[in-house]
């Protein structure tokens, strides 16, 4: 590697005063925050359905699995997960130069029903972050989050994120009203070009109900990925590439090698069936999903190996520390077998320069 690696999907942990401290005081005694039991730690948001976060897999990179568990404390939490001083050893460790941060507890809160109450968390999220990112901006890249209660609503979330100076905006799978392919978001899709805020979509933020979790565990975590592939099909077929040819977003944590697939699915299902609805693009999906459509992945081995039939510009590695998924502290050996064999520039460009120049970095020259 010419230039270190630069995480595109890694995590803070969020300390159990931070929406406590930054919250709206008429909500503070409602805020989420740290519940503590004989069994454990769970962070706990008030008024939602499987509202409490486990602490054993929020923060259990570099361990074992035969060591990983659903409890945990919060003393057990990697420390740079809140502390943005001990964060850059963290990187250090790991041979990563900045990473694109994304909340913890914020990610379940994108399934909360009160958008009222949603909005004044992540009003307080993002002051928070904001703060943390400030003490090394070029390392730590902080994203902020916005419920999307109406249209003009967001509009100014994203002036105000901006203005804090974040590098990107999370949005809920689902906004606050319609869906994401809706007119009425046009204007706020051409603010967030104009204000030039990256928009991602993570894994993890849809309604639990929208795809119910069948049999063991395992199977959950294996098809968390399916929210996100439903949300850039309606992005497509709805027309928001179409009508906004300058926006791109960020799709989170869902991999990569499932994508040439997807893409031949779209295009296939377009070339058959588009005359049964009124539906016309004037390009096919998969030339929309290849342009508009960035990719975060970590250990996804598979995508190294077909990057001819994705995009290697809008693809992203990320180590997504502190998780239980992350590759985190032996990414530099988990990817020596996995990029030996790309040319130079493509390796270049998905450990590095893609993040580099999406969020504006110094070093992306």
């Amino acid at each position: 590697m010419a230039q270190a690696m630069i995480s595109a999907d890694s995590h803070i942990t969020e300390h159990p005063d931070t929406y406590r401290t930054y919250i709206d005081p008429k909500l503070r005694d409602r805020a989420p925050h740290l519940a503590h039991d004989e069994a454990g730690d769970v962070f706990v948001i008030p008024d939602l359905t499987q509202g409490a976060l486990p602490m054993g897999l929020i923060a259990a990179a570099g361990k074992r699995p035969e060591d990983i568990r659903m409890s945990g404390r919060f003393e057990e939490w990697h420390r740079g997960g809140w502390d943005p001083e001990a964060r850059l050893a963290d990187q250090d460790r790991d041979g990563v130069s900045a990473e694109v941060l994304y909340p913890t507890v914020g990610l379940v809160l994108c399934r909360h029903t009160d958008l009222d109450y949603k909005q004044a968390c992540m009003d307080a999220y993002n002051r928070w972050i904001a703060e943390y990112c400030s003490a090394h901006s070029e390392r730590l890249l902080g994203v902020g989050q916005t419920p999307v209660r109406t249209p003009a609503d967001g509009i100014e979330d994203l002036r105000r994120i901006r203005a804090l100076g974040l590098r990107g905006v999370m949005l809920p799978n689902r906004p606050g009203q319609a869906d994401w392919d809706s007119p009425l978001y046009d204007e706020f899709f051409d603010a967030a070009i104009d204000i030039g805020l990256p928009l991602s979509f993570h894994i993890l933020t849809d309604p639990l109900d929208a795809f119910p979790r069948r049999g063991p565990v395992m199977n959950f975590a294996v098809g968390i990925i399916r929210s996100n592939q439903d949300l850039l099909s309606l992005l497509i077929y709805g027309g928001v590439f179409e009508r906004h040819p300058r926006l791109r977003v960020v799709c989170v944590e869902a991999d990569a090698s499932w994508a040439p697939h997807w893409m031949h699915r779209m295009d296939h299902y377009y070339d058959r069936h588009r005359y049964m609805r009124t539906l016309e693009l004037s390009r096919s999906p998969s030339e929309y999903f290849r342009e508009h459509v960035y990719l975060t992945f970590q250990d996804d081995w598979p995508a190294f190996q077909m990057t001819g039939l994705l995009n290697p510009d809008r693809l992203m590695w990320a180590n997504d520390f502190p998780h239980s998924d992350s590759t985190w502290p032996w990414s530099r050996e988990l990817l020596a077998g996995h990029v030996g064999d790309l040319p130079e520039g493509e390796r270049q460009r998905i450990l590095h320069d893609n993040v580099a120049e999406l969020y504006g970095l110094r070093s992306a020259g």
